[in-house]
């Protein structure tokens, strides 16, 4: 047995050592490792701010909707009123689903 099957098999040995030798013994794995990485490299520097990007113009174009620039006080207050008034008919409608859902009895 070699010295060097002695370091491989012995347990002192780290990971990273033992990979640094494998890719020093065959380059061609050290290629296909590189083409590997690459496109994950790519994902990250390209298409993750491009969702961050996206997720930040949905955003304000959602909050511009809702609030449009030339709409006064009064207009407003209205909004915000119909938005209550939906959100108490969900809550209301909710309860009466809540009801009929334990009367239902599945077949």
């Amino acid at each position: 047995m070699s010295r060097r099957d002695t370091e491989m098999a012995g347990s002192r040995v780290s990971v990273h050592r033992f990979w640094r030798r494998v890719f020093q013994a065959h380059p061609a794995w050290e290629a296909s490792y590189a083409a590997g990485v690459i496109p994950w490299i790519i994902i990250a520097l390209v298409a993750v701010p491009l969702v961050v990007i996206a997720f930040v113009a949905i955003r304000r174009s959602t909050t511009a909707g809702e609030h449009p620039a030339s709409e006064d006080a009064q207009a407003r207050a209205q909004t915000e009123q119909e938005l209550a008034q939906a959100e108490a008919y969900e809550a209301k409608w909710h309860e009466e689903d809540k009801e009929s859902y334990h009367q239902e009895r599945l077949p």
